[in-house]
């Protein structure tokens, strides 16, 4: 575990809360659990809002830097980012959070106590809040999740911010049911798949924050389990921090679980099982719960002196300054920040087809661009949700222009509503298809900007949302998008297609039809400057996909199936249209030779895996060396990402990386919950995608496949609470 100096001072911190808790009444500490935490000025404690946000930028609160949303910062698979982002983020937060002090504003969204990130697991494509995520992968959203969390809140003498892991655990849609939902797994599942980003969390990170999920995991409300918050995270983790419900969702214990008869029972069941913040206001209900003895007052003190620890280590009660109070309004959405945002979006974008290397464009041979598309213009496609205010949106309209100048001519066509059959209101179905095809009359190439927006894929109720649930109803494009895109292709021009989404899309004809294809996700509010500096060749894309994009909807198991067989890459039986891990660049770098210390493994060996790479391209470039490893035999995943490494090389230039595996790396979890070597083979693959036959095809590289042996079963780690 991280020893930061604010946690060594955990013990004074609770010393000194549990002296004012003492000196609080009954109703006083009841509302200290509340999200909306009243002062108490006999005891010199100011009141504080809990409620605060920042996926990726500072959100809900005014102006500040909008990064690419959290799907698109997974695409770098690079750690660093990650910490830049939380660095930004966390230094922005401190900025306004010393902003609002100075003017008394108190408000929802102005505080440091950050609900974010956000480590579920990406199963399913079709759920709205997907974006939200780091992706489909465990070990990829725990290393990212880590990171952010460590930049968040810093190793300094207080916390910078505080971070939050959410939602524990076990959710990923659909979005109408949430608060009723009961999502069964396995112990196999559960800890081989939805509890891994958490459990670094808590023991890499020191997260101080867990958010409980709206749903039921295994028949308890996430918010009052047992098993989650006090069995696996309390005692298995030794998790010191504080957890906090969602909003609203203690009273959905007896309004729609039904594990409860009414609100006193609820905030009871969830205050006894370790919930110790409530965002929302049924906590009310914890003066009676004491007052009838089903919950005990020492339980209810422990819950506010978890809260008040947190707020004395971001230095809330000293009565000098710290030096984060230093922190000027003008590092908010600060040039600075902004290249760094725009340099981030480069690293977000995934090329995924590149026939003939029609990309990068070359900007003194065209004449006229023709770009077409709902998202070509389309703000709200750049940001996600979960978003700030920006000083600044880029589209991509307005990026390429931008670019190429007054010399090349642009033509833009709206082409079709985002997922409507018409744009004007009295218009006749494909109302723009007249003037698409006369912008690819008149281009010498033409890019078509089509996707989603989050609109179209989001959380349940979100303002505007299309769907009322947030939720993909399937994973076509919307509307008449598809049918433009033909449209645009039948001209017989060049075209590269810019996808913004958020999520997979079955993009078949594009697939088979269209030479260039970028996968932008929501790139942020500079997105349309990065794209163009890609696009004409200022970089080399080197994103990855953090999901698998499949080939149909039709394909995929029910949407409430939370078993992870035939999901992810990991499981599925199927071919993918573009794997996870999957992306090109404009150069060629790869694997040319791996070294391994070792070829046996047990129980307490380490092993070190040397690999030699090699930019054998003319252009400098990034890219993600991957490793994954799997288990030869009967009903074991496909294989698993155990390790990554972001290289950037110039033309020709080459560096040795070194992987390090202990014996859990190599470890799967069994249906006891037991983390096992098996006896047997073990295939170690190094390259620049997934071992899988598609991947193959579409980067014409292999992986190199080293093999280890197990010489007998070993029981690596079971966790107590199944003992």
């Amino acid at each position: 575990m991280r020893v930061t100096p604010y946690n060594m001072k955990r013990e004074k911190y609770q010393n000194q809360a549990r002296k004012l808790v003492e000196q609080m009444t009954l109703e006083e500490k009841v509302f200290q659990t509340l999200h909306s935490a009243p002062a108490i000025e006999r005891l010199g404690i100011k009141s504080y809002n809990w409620w605060n946000e920042a996926l990726h930028g500072v959100a809900r609160a005014g102006v500040a830097t909008v990064f690419p949303q959290a799907i698109g910062l997974a695409a770098t698979f690079d750690e660093e980012v990650l910490k830049k982002v939380g660095k930004v983020v966390s230094t922005e937060g401190r900025a306004k959070f010393n902003m609002q002090q100075k003017y008394k504003d108190t408000d929802i969204y102005k505080g440091l106590t950050f609900w974010a990130p956000n480590v579920n697991i990406f199963r399913d494509p079709r759920w709205g809040r997907g974006h939200e995520t780091f992706g489909e992968d465990p070990y990829l959203t725990s290393c990212l999740g880590v990171s952010f969390i460590k930049a968040m809140q810093g190793d300094g003498e207080y916390m910078k911010t505080a971070a939050c892991a959410k939602h524990f655990a076990v959710h990923s849609g659909p979005e109408d049911v949430r608060h009723s939902f009961d999502a069964r797994v396995t112990l196999q599942d559960l800890h081989e798949t939805y509890l891994p980003a958490f459990k670094a969390c808590v023991e890499k990170a020191e997260v101080e924050t867990v958010m409980g999920a709206y749903n039921r995991t295994n028949g308890e409300p996430c918010c009052g389990s047992k098993t989650l918050l006090k069995d696996i995270l309390r005692t298995e983790w030794n998790f010191k921090g504080h957890v906090t419900s969602d909003c609203w969702a203690i009273k959905d214990f007896h309004e729609h679980h039904k594990v409860t008869n009414g609100p006193v029972e609820s905030v009871a069941l969830a205050m006894n099982n370790g919930c110790d913040l409530n965002c929302g206001n049924i906590f009310i209900y914890l003066k009676k719960a004491v007052e009838d003895g089903l919950v005990n007052e020492e339980r209810l003190n422990e819950a506010v002196t978890n809260l008040f620890v947190t707020r004395m280590k971001l230095g809330l009660f000293e009565k000098t300054k710290t030096p984060f109070d230093a922190i000027d309004y003008d590092k908010v959405d600060c040039p600075e920040h902004c290249k760094l945002n725009k340099d981030i979006s480069k690293k977000t974008l995934v090329l995924l087809k590149n026939e003939n290397q029609i990309l990068p464009l070359k900007k003194d041979s065209l004449k006229t661009i023709g770009i077409i598309g709902p998202n070509a213009n389309n703000r709200k496609a750049l940001v996600g949700n979960y978003e700030g205010t920006a000083s600044e949106y880029i589209t991509v309209l307005e990026g390429i222009k931008e670019y190429v100048g007054e010399n090349t001519r642009v033509l833009y066509s709206e082409g079709c509503h985002l997922f409507k059959e018409q744009i004007s209101g009295l218009g006749e179905k494909n109302d723009r298809i007249a003037e698409v095809k006369a912008v690819c009359d008149k281009s010498d190439v033409v890019i078509a900007c089509m996707g989603l927006d989050s609109g179209l894929e989001g959380e349940e109720g979100d303002q505007g949302n299309e769907f009322a649930s947030g939720d993909k109803l399937n994973l076509q494009l919307p509307g008449l998008q598809e049918q433009v895109l033909k449209a645009i292709y039948e001209s017989g021009k060049p075209v590269v297609l810019i996808l913004l989404s958020g999520s997979a899309l079955a993009v078949n004809f594009a697939d088979e039809h269209i030479p260039a294809i970028v996968q932008g996700w929501y790139p942020g509010t500079q997105g349309g400057r990065a794209i163009a500096e890609v696009l004409f060749g200022e970089n080399s894309p080197e994103g990855k996909l953090p999901i698998t994009f499949y080939k149909t909807t039709e394909e995929l198991p029910d949407f409430t199936d939370y078993s992870m067989k035939n999901r992810t890459y990991r499981y599925m039986t199927q071919e993918a249209l573009y794997p996870f891990g999957y992306g090109l660049t404009y150069t060629d770098i790869d694997v040319i030779k791996v070294e391994m210390s070792q070829e046996q493994i047990s129980k307490d060996d380490t092993i070190t895996v040397k690999a030699m790479v090699k930019n054998q391209g003319k252009m400098a470039g990034g890219e993600v060396i991957q490793l994954y490893i799997q288990c030869v035999g009967k009903d074991m995943p496909n294989y698993s990402l155990k390790g990554l490494k972001k290289v950037h090389l110039k033309a020709q230039e080459e560096v040795e990386i070194i992987f390090t595996l202990d014996a859990a790396s190599f470890g799967l979890y069994d249906e006891e919950a037991r983390l096992k070597l098996y006896q047997g083979t073990y295939k170690v693959y190094i390259g620049i995608s997934q071992p899988d036959e598609r991947s193959v095809k579409l980067t014409k590289k292999r992986p190199i496949c080293k093999v280890i042996k197990c010489m007998s079963d070993e029981v690596l780690y079971h966790p107590s609470i199944y003992e």
